[in-house]
């Protein structure tokens, strides 16, 4: 139970709608109800869930840091589909792709194809446990700590490849956000946790890559003084507790 905690750290800090964290909250909760009462297969589908969520997240960074590359992607889509994708304004838009194949979405972020493919058979053995078939996959808590430790694997790989749209995608909120009369919340520590945070589903794993940001690659920016504010307000807020402490 205290392993499967972990994904937390993988998802959001913050969401759009009240009704996105809702949902989340609500996988959680159900999760951890079916995890009491050792209805364990119920709790590996709920544990599922939010892992194709982080995987959606995921995609939605994609999306929107590296929007040429995401339109590149929407070949094989019929038009319908490829237009709903493009002007997505939820992750949870990416539900209208059959969940193997929006896998291959994490091919933009350098996931080969031997590795999307184990990513699909977590969906394909999903599916076995989800339907009417008279079995139990998951009829001991050994049995779930197993998968829930695999899952994990997986995500922690897929964090790790997504390092470089993180990277861009903070580092464009630097550039862009340096001036603070030319943007949307005057105060540094708001407009972190609106524009940046909110607004691109980071987690605190996201975040700690932005904490390891190397500002040394936009030194010669006009700005980098404000710059450097920027960052060391996100690092007071969202680094660790004894940053917090030494601040």
């Amino acid at each position: 139970m205290e392993e499967a905690a972990e994904l937390a750290n993988y998802l959001p800090l913050s969401f759009k709608t009240p009704k996105e964290q809702e949902y989340i909250e609500f996988l959680w909760d159900a999760f951890e109800t079916n995890h009491t009462h050792r209805k364990y297969q119920f709790a590996f589908l709920a544990y599922h869930m939010l892992t194709m969520s982080f995987v959606y997240f995921n995609i939605w960074q994609i999306k929107q840091t590296e929007p040429g590359d995401f339109a590149k992607a929407m070949i094989g889509f019929n038009k319908e589909l490829e237009k709903e994708l493009m002007e997505a304004t939820s992750p949870f838009t990416f539900w209208r792709v059959n969940e193997s194949s929006v896998m291959r979405f994490l091919k933009l972020i350098g996931c080969d194809n031997s590795k999307v493919g184990s990513y699909a058979a977590l969906v394909k053995e999903r599916n076995d446990t989800a339907h009417t078939n008279g079995n139990i996959f998951f009829s001991t808590e050994a049995a779930l700590d197993i998968k829930i430790t695999e899952i994990l694997r997986v995500v922690d790989e897929i964090q790790t490849h997504s390092k470089s749209v993180i990277q861009h995608c903070y580092q464009n909120f630097l550039l862009e956000n340096s001036d603070a009369d030319d943007r949307e919340y005057a105060d540094a520590t708001d407009q972190i946790r609106e524009v940046l945070v909110h607004q691109h589903y980071l987690s605190q794993k996201d975040i700690e890559i932005c904490l390891a940001f190397d500002l040394a690659s936009i030194a010669d920016h006009p700005e980098i003084a404000n710059i450097r504010t920027l960052h060391e307000v996100l690092k007071s807020e969202y680094g660790p507790d004894d940053e917090h402490e030494a601040s």
